[in-house]
């Protein structure tokens, strides 16, 4: 999870704690103790030399020798969320959190009985070639989709290069009667929101948020708006597995369901604390709301969920949070590696605990089915939820 400043040009998606920030002086540094030992770190100087004279193996070749250096520093710094990238590394997760792939541009979510279900992104190959929302999926090319075969290995099953085909063995409801649909892989942009009606009761729009951007507050309300335009008058935000992103955009998805108040406050090292306070009333602000969260859920996505739930705007369901209450700032060094150093933290006005402590508590705590073929027990809980607030 990460929050991130406007200075970062990328975030890191895959790491659990996304966005960290650091400084290249230390890479600088630790570049010229490797050509000739720095008298700013004389112990460093004398163990360098003395493994290139009399060490039997040959020291590693650079840039390896000075990652080992750059890690061995991090380490003695003691702060879990302050770490070094390598290149491949810093671009694999920089491309990942611009959202592009090899795809068909589909959700994937599970039903009652643990088959894994399609709901297309309104542009994409897989809305072009007739999938529609809650086609079951039964089989990828020579790969069988049994019920509650894990999500993220359908995804890798369904992905693939650009323009070549994969074909979906699919069954429609409501008669479930099976067809073959071959789609074309294109590059596809993943929308950092995305939206359907729930299954079992159409007047519940689900609202998943799979990473807190600049854009997310304007793709929320936009889905909301589909939705309601579809029927949908009560609404769940599920923030599961969100690792954070931007914290600008995380107020700005809070502002949207407050009418007043405090949202976080924040503090870097020797400067005043800087609170984020809710302008005018939000658009969303009326809109009958509980919000889903688990382990996965951090940073950013923490701010969303605890300011509306200390303000009492809606109730958590889930399981507790991750709970990551500091700002990491990112910087790319030149050779194109990246080092992430903690800068500042922040916490949640009128919260009653600390989210560092054990993260989000939510309100309605809900346990993950020990048998997969339950369904997704903790949205089921939420619909029931937010149907407790109709009139």
């Amino acid at each position: 999870m990460k929050l991130s400043s406007p200075l970062a040009n990328s975030l890191l998606f895959a790491l659990l704690v996304l966005i960290m920030a650091g400084s290249a002086f230390g890479a600088g540094y630790l570049f010229r103790a490797h050509q000739s030992p720095s008298a700013d770190f004389p112990l460093l100087g004398e163990a360098y030399q003395i493994v290139q004279n009399h060490g039997l193996k040959e020291l590693p070749a650079s840039p390896a020798l000075q990652y080992g250096m750059i890690r061995g520093m991090l380490q003695a710094y003691d702060d879990p969320f302050t770490v070094f990238v390598e290149p491949v590394q810093h671009e694999l997760e920089s491309n990942a959190l611009q959202g592009s792939f090899g795809g068909i541009g589909v959700e994937l979510s599970t039903d009652a009985e643990g088959y894994v279900v399609l709901f297309p992104f309104p542009s994409g190959t897989a809305i072009e070639a007739g999938v529609q929302d809650g086609d079951r999926l039964l089989q990828v090319d020579d790969t069988p989709i049994p019920p509650g075969m894990p999500v993220s290995d359908v995804q890798s099953a369904i992905r693939g290069p650009v323009g070549e085909t994969v074909a979906l063995l699919i069954a429609r409801p409501p008669d479930y009667q099976t067809q073959i649909i071959k789609i074309k892989r294109r590059e596809v942009a993943l929308p950092t929101v995305t939206r359907r009606l729930d299954l079992s009761d159409a007047r519940v729009g689900i609202l998943n948020i799979n990473l807190i951007a600049a854009t997310t507050a304007s793709e929320l309300q936009d889905a909301v708006y589909d939705l309601q335009s579809k029927g949908a008058s009560y609404f769940v935000l599920d923030l599961r597995d969100n690792p954070g992103g931007l914290l600008d955009a995380g107020v700005d998805v809070a502002r949207l369901f407050l009418t007043e108040g405090e949202i976080i406050t924040r503090q870097y090292r020797g400067q005043e604390a800087e609170t984020y306070a809710v302008d005018q009333p939000g658009p969303l602000a009326e809109l009958p709301l509980v919000v889903v969260v688990n382990h996965g859920c951090a940073s950013a996505a923490e701010i969303i969920a605890g300011a509306l739930q200390a303000r009492g705007r809606a109730r958590l369901v889930g399981a507790p949070t991750f709970g990551k209450d500091s700002i990491q700032l990112v910087f790319t060094l030149s050779d194109q590696s990246s080092l992430h150093i903690t800068a500042a933290q922040w916490w949640v006005p009128g919260l009653q605990y600390e989210i560092s402590a054990n993260g989000l508590q939510p309100d309605i705590q809900v346990e993950p089915p020990a048998n997969a073929d339950a369904g997704d027990t903790t949205l089921q809980a939420a619909v029931q939820a937010v149907l407790e607030l109709a009139p």
